[in-house]
């Protein structure tokens, strides 16, 4: 027992300073973080008190304008948030139906090869690089205005997000039932079909419905560049400076945006 004992304490010992140096890790982990996050709020701004002073007199006098909101066109309304929401469920779509297969071709489990691989997910950066206004511009440009340039919009800089979540759920599926198929002489599309779409599904439609959730809000945005919707509507009124029709139209904006969550949250109960 007594040669037991000088080993134990060394084990506790050891066990201790191996705590100790990853607490230190932690710790100089969160303090770098906490430091980067000083620094980005100095150098935007957002430390200089001066500057929330000054700003309040104008706080108060666009929220006089504001309130109460003016609904007298809410008539008018009710065909720009149908075609903000239209587009957001197109869009989904459009990105829905093309991630599938740029995903297949990004995952490491299901790629011909590697150049295959890379050219792939080269591909879905370059989409998730370019925000969706600028897509939106460069399609009003091309097609003219209207709901259309907010679909393509939409759903081209959607394809970047969603096929990469696609991808990732792809890459960590079980290889069993995948090497399974392979050994009973599957082809790739049966490889697909039978062993990895059904293990990957859930995941697919949790990403389609929150990715929709996003593509209403932020369809909101593209009128501003002539892609019709609410938006457009919103922009219109923020420029003859009709502050109280801009409230109204953001509680429109909400209402929506609210709906559309709770549908969200009623078909993922569903599909569970």
């Amino acid at each position: 027992m007594s040669l037991d004992r000088p080993f134990a304490e060394d084990s506790h010992l050891e066990i201790l300073a191996r705590d100790g140096a990853a607490r230190a890790k932690r710790g100089a982990v969160l303090g770098a973080i906490g430091g980067a996050v000083l620094l980005a709020f100095w150098l935007t701004g957002m430390l200089d008190l001066d500057r929330y002073a000054d700003a309040w007199p104008a706080v108060v006098q666009l929220s006089s304008e504001m309130f109460p909101p003016d609904f007298a066109r809410f008539g008018q309304w009710l065909r720009p948030l149908a075609d903000t929401l239209a587009m957001s469920v197109a869009g989904t779509a459009l990105a829905v139906a093309l991630s599938l297969p740029v995903a297949l071709l990004s995952a490491g489990n299901t790629t011909p090869n590697g150049g295959v691989y890379h050219a792939a997910r080269l591909l879905l950066n370059l989409l998730r690089s370019v925000p969706e206004l600028i897509m939106g511009i460069i399609f009003v440009a091309m097609v003219g205005f209207g709901a259309m340039p907010g679909v393509l919009a939409l759903g081209l800089h959607s394809i970047g997000m969603v096929g990469k979540f696609f991808a990732e759920s792809i890459e960590h599926v079980d290889p069993k039932p995948i090497e399974a198929a392979r050994a009973a002489g599957a082809t790739p599309f049966q490889v697909i079909w039978h062993a990895v779409l059904p293990q990957v599904m859930p995941q697919l439609a949790d990403t389609t419905i929150y990715r929709w959730e996003y593509n209403f809000r932020a369809s909101t945005v593209l009128g501003a560049v002539g892609a019709g919707g609410i938006g457009f509507e919103l922009i219109a009124s923020l420029r003859v400076l009709d502050y109280a029709q801009v409230s109204a139209i953001l509680i429109c904006i909400l209402v929506c945006v609210t709906m559309v969550d709770g549908i969200g949250a009623m078909l993922r109960r569903a599909l569970k």
